[in-house]
């Protein structure tokens, strides 16, 4: 054997035997970024997850065809506006075809959100995590920024694209202006709905290291409080016909909605001042009970997912 192949020297033998090899590793002497920096490293590495970006065509698929199937109805509207001659929209900001908005959202937050957590949970990742200079706190501050982020995207990307495609056709400052005073309560409801949805959608991704799990758990939990809501608003009504809102709503029709994060956002909106018909009917004077269940909703996700990962264990 020649010299030039010969293995690289060994160091001296330590106290009880051993030998230590040099392999030609380095050692890290660039700038060690802090707690700042780590969190928002993870928050923009969850949101690109939430959209499949820098993953496989598998993980893209339920994004972007969720994207395109809320997005489609604010083009087709922005179309009949360019066409017809009145140049008014048919879909209203604060609702957004609700029905196929809570179809959509309810198959994001199930397909996605166990993509930001069950994924580390199952791997056992959150070590690695803790093990760097972040709290506790920070490993779901991130996941929940990122998902609020995603989902305000779903909400908001449809009403800009339904507003850009009204005003290119509107004539003069003032419908603009009009057409802008419309939509800023549908883009501050979104804040609403993006914050409760993501908070409760990331909650219930985190009980459980299994995707399949997580998803049915999500799925199991917004789909039922929907269907229970509305199915207690019909009875409340007294089941009147295809219309039940043309009927006196009773006291149980007003207070179904509770049930269900997405009609409890629905109450809220109407409680606020909203007067787009919708699936149920307006609260009336118990509104203030579809504000504070807002409220429930928001911190049972926001602090359930904090004590979630303060119970984790990192070993």
């Amino acid at each position: 054997m020649s010299a030039d192949s010969a293995p690289a020297a060994a160091s001296p033998a330590t106290a009880n035997g051993g030998v230590i090899h040099n392999i030609g590793y380095r050692a890290y002497d660039g700038p060690r970024l802090g707690r700042a920096q780590i969190v928002r490293a993870l928050c923009w590495h969850s949101l690109r997850s939430a959209f499949g970006i820098g993953r496989g065509i598998k993980a893209k698929i339920v994004p972007v065809i969720t994207m395109v199937i809320i997005c489609l109805p604010a083009v087709i509207d922005a179309a009949i506006v360019a066409l017809s001659q009145t140049h008014a929209r048919q879909i209203s900001y604060d609702t957004y075809l609700p029905q196929l908005r809570i179809f959509v959202l309810l198959v994001f937050i199930a397909a996605q959100a166990p993509e930001l957590v069950s994924r580390d949970l199952r791997s056992h990742c959150l070590p690695l995590y803790f093990a760097r200079p972040i709290r506790r706190i920070d490993y779901p501050a991130a996941k929940m920024a990122a998902f609020f982020i995603a989902l305000l995207a779903m909400i908001e990307i449809p009403l800009l694209l339904l507003y850009l495609g009204t005003i290119i056709q509107a004539s003069g400052g003032s419908a603009i202006w009009s057409e802008t005073r419309a939509l800023i309560p549908g883009l501050l409801l979104g804040v609403l709905w993006a914050l409760v949805l993501a908070a409760l959608g990331l909650l219930l991704a985190s009980l459980s290291g299994r995707r399949a799990f997580a998803t049915g758990a999500i799925a199991i939990f917004f789909f039922l409080s929907y269907t229970l809501a509305t199915l207690l608003t019909h009875i409340g009504l007294g089941g009147a016909g295809p219309s039940p809102l043309s009927a006196a709503p009773s006291a149980l029709a007003r207070l179904s909605g509770l049930i269900s994060p997405f009609t409890d956002l629905d109450g809220l909106r109407q409680w606020l001042g909203g007067t787009t018909s919708s699936d149920i009917p307006n609260p009336g004077h118990y509104g203030a009970l579809y504000g504070l269940m807002f409220l429930i909703f928001l911190a049972a996700g926001i602090g359930g997912l904090i004590a979630r990962y303060r119970k984790v264990g990192v070993a």
